[in-house]
C-alpha cells in the first residue's frame, strides 16, 4: 500500500457535547462497533475552521450508543464546549487489517469507477448507508450530479483498493 494512503487521516468520531463539568466529552462514534478509540491511539483534532492539532486521550468508556471521552488539558466544562463539533481523527495505519473482499469507506473515496465495459462514469464521493444496504455515491464525469450504487454483486464486480478502482457491472436504473 503507498505510504500517502498509510499517512492519511480518517474521521472516526465527532464531539456532540460536553459531559458533566470536569471537561469529559461526549463521542457520537461513527462506527460504534469499532474498539480503535478505546485502546486510545494518538489522535489528531479537525476544528470546524478545518485546522488540525494533536491531542491525546487520557480516558475512555462506553456510554449509550457513544463514548465518553477525556482529552488532556481540557479539565473544564468551558473547554469541552469549546471542541463541540470537532472531528476525532486517527492515522489511517492504526486501522486493523481489512478482512478479506471488505473494505474502509477511507480507502476507496476519490476511487475511479469505470463500466465492465471500461466506459468511465465517475469517481466515488463517499458512502452511504442505508437500512437495506450500503451504497457507493458517486460524482459523475464532468460533475454537477450524482449516483447510488447499491454495493450489491449485481451492481459492483470488483473493488481494487490497491489500484483505487471501482468496476461496475451496470448502472442501468440508477441515473
Amino acid at each position: 500500500m503507498s505510504q500517502v494512503r498509510e499517512t492519511r487521516l480518517v474521521a472516526l468520531a465527532e464531539v456532540a457535547r460536553p459531559h458533566g463539568i470536569a471537561g469529559e466529552l461526549r463521542l457520537k462514534v461513527y462506527n460504534l462497533d469499532s474498539d480503535l478509540l478505546r485502546r486510545r491511539p494518538p489522535i489528531t483534532l479537525r476544528l470546524p475552521d478545518g485546522s488540525v492539532r494533536e491531542a491525546a486521550l487520557t480516558a475512555v468508556r462506553d456510554a449509550d450508543k457513544a463514548l465518553l471521552v477525556k482529552l488532556a488539558g481540557v479539565d473544564d466544562r468551558n473547554a469541552a464546549e469549546a471542541l463541540r463539533g470537532v472531528q476525532i481523527l486517527v492515522r489511517r495505519d492504526a486501522l486493523p487489517p481489512a478482512e478479506d473482499g471488505e473494505f474502509y469507506a477511507c480507502d476507496v473515496e476519490g476511487a475511479q469507477v469505470v463500466l465492465a465495459s471500461g466506459e468511465a462514469v465517475g469517481r466515488v464521493a463517499g458512502l452511504s448507508s442505508y437500512p437495506t444496504c450500503d451504497v457507493l455515491v458517486i460524482e459523475r464525469e464532468g460533475g454537477g450530479n450524482r449516483i447510488e450504487v447499491p454495493l450489491l454483486d449485481a451492481y459492483v464486480k470488483q473493488v481494487d483498493v490497491e489500484r483505487g478502482v471501482v468496476e461496475l457491472l451496470t448502472i442501468d436504473g440508477l441515473e
